[in-house]
């Protein structure tokens, strides 16, 4: 029987791996906001809150790592992505 739930909650480190907390950042740059996440050294995220921020964007290496990413995550679900809208 299929799953019907309409949320599934998931970890901080698991959304910065799909690269999508980079990607909102971006935007939240853009306003002088940003998401911020407290890392340990296992890579485990303690912390996470909104902060304002004079920075705007990223390092030209941190976006080209970006985008792969993203565009990576986006291949691995498209077809479940394009399920979800259809049900």
């Amino acid at each position: 029987m299929p799953d019907k739930r309409m949320v599934f909650k998931k970890t901080w480190e698991e959304f910065r791996a799909t690269k999508l907390l980079w990607w909102i950042n971006r935007i939240l740059h853009t306003f002088g906001w940003a998401i911020v996440c407290i890392m340990e050294e296992d890579g485990s995220i303690t912390e996470a809150y909104p902060a304002r921020v004079k920075f705007r964007g990223f390092e030209l290496k941190d976006e080209g790592e970006g985008f792969i990413g993203l565009s990576e995550y986006m291949a691995e679900v498209a077809d479940e992505l394009l399920e979800e809208v259809k049900e």
